[in-house]
């Protein structure tokens, strides 16, 4: 299976926003950021600049104006000022939470959020890559698959591209992952890797196919005029 970095990965995935103090606690110290308890989640933001706060490894409160039940100012053995809230875009990157950016309103915010998850639509799901990315075999693989007419039943299809050297692939399914594969398909990752190996698909095109998919691109175009991806490897023959 593949592990490696995967150049295909564009933009940010799961993106949030958290709401964090930027707090100073000693002139010899930068800024800590935390985000605010819970019990205090209601306060506006001009109810939390500016106002002397006790915080822990894990949250703020704010105690100027506010009432802070003993259990939690127990909790927290340091005090400061809220300096500013900030508005941090945060996204998923295979399982660890990414910090993207930083905003000082909520609003803004929530349109940076909309621009890079692109929600009218998908975008870099369709890719032309050099084909000296798989070798020659495998290019003479997907020139006879895209001439047969039979389809593989293996997430993806071989097509001409007419008065060109290229030939791409239709991805299905994507993306190739456990919990979406067994949605569609009732079986995992490894099933059609192990799939796809048995029916003697060149290793070189599972490998660039797998990396594709897993990005959730649809439609991968090798031509021999192409740009170089970089992160993927080149064969010369």
């Amino acid at each position: 299976m593949v592990t490696n970095t995967n150049p295909f990965i564009r933009g940010y995935d799961r993106l949030s926003i958290q709401r964090l103090i930027a707090i100073i606690y000693d002139d010899d110290c930068p800024l800590t950021y935390l985000p605010l308890h819970a019990s205090q989640s209601h306060l506006q933001d001009n109810e939390i600049e500016r106002f002397e706060c006790v915080f822990c490894d894990d949250f703020a409160l704010i105690t100027e104006g506010q009432t802070v039940p003993h259990e939690l100012d127990a909790q927290c053995r340091s005090s400061g000022v809220a300096r500013t809230v900030i508005y941090a875009v945060m996204a998923d990157d295979d399982g660890t939470l990414i910090h993207v950016g930083d905003t000082y309103s909520e609003e803004a915010a929530r349109e940076v959020v909309r621009r890079l998850t692109f929600t009218t639509g998908h975008y870099s799901r369709c890719w032309e890559i050099s084909s000296g990315h798989i070798p020659e075999v495998a290019r003479q693989y997907l020139e006879d698959l895209a001439d047969a007419s039979t389809l593989t039943g293996l997430f993806f299809e071989a097509f001409r591209m007419p008065d060109s050297d290229a030939v791409g692939v239709k991805l299905i399914a994507t993306p190739w992952t456990d919990a979406n594969l067994e949605f569609v398909d009732g079986r995992n990752a490894q099933a059609l890797y192990n799939a796809q190996t048995e029916a003697c698909v060149p290793q070189p095109l599972i490998t660039v196919m797998q990396l594709a998919a897993l990005a959730d691109v649809r439609i991968l175009i090798f031509d021999p005029n192409a740009e170089i991806l970089d992160g993927l490897p080149v064969y010369d023959d």
